[in-house]
């Protein structure tokens, strides 16, 4: 198995920062703005990107402040049964995130672009944390 793996530091409180991660309006402020969410575990999440790509994500943990757990269960097939994990760490004022998209069965080119992708995402999600405008998908 494979994973993807970002660690960042972000100029917010964990507690702005795991808003950002679960809830519908701080998911569509730095990632796609296709999203419909509940922060509720065992919920599903749907994230749109245009009609390219379609993932439904069962929240399989929530831990306020600390971390945010989901596993793909429809969507991109290498991304079926992977999983992502936003571990989050209060340094002062700041957050330490450290982003794990796990469980890839093997490393591919679509492997790589993700990584690309989430690179981006990550430093989106640290804009809108810092600055409340982040770099969402917005194409259709």
């Amino acid at each position: 198995m494979s994973d993807i793996k970002h660690l960042l530091v972000i100029n917010a409180p964990p507690e702005k920062v795991y808003r950002a991660l679960t809830e519908q309006e701080g998911l569509t402020g730095w990632w796609t703005h296709q999203a419909v969410i509940k922060p509720e575990a065992g919920s599903i999440a749907e994230f749109r990107f245009g009609d390219r790509y379609h993932n439904q994500m069962k929240i399989t943990e929530l831990i306020p402040n600390l971390r945010v757990r989901w596993r793909c269960d429809l969507g991109e097939k290498e991304w079926i049964n992977t999983v992502f994990v936003f571990d989050l760490e209060k340094d002062g004022q700041k957050t330490i995130l450290r982003f794990t998209h796990g469980d890839w069965r093997r490393e591919t080119d679509f492997f790589a672009f993700c990584n690309y992708q989430w690179g981006r995402y990550m430093n989106s999600l640290k804009l809108y944390c810092e600055t409340g405008q982040g770099e969402p998908f917005t194409g259709s």
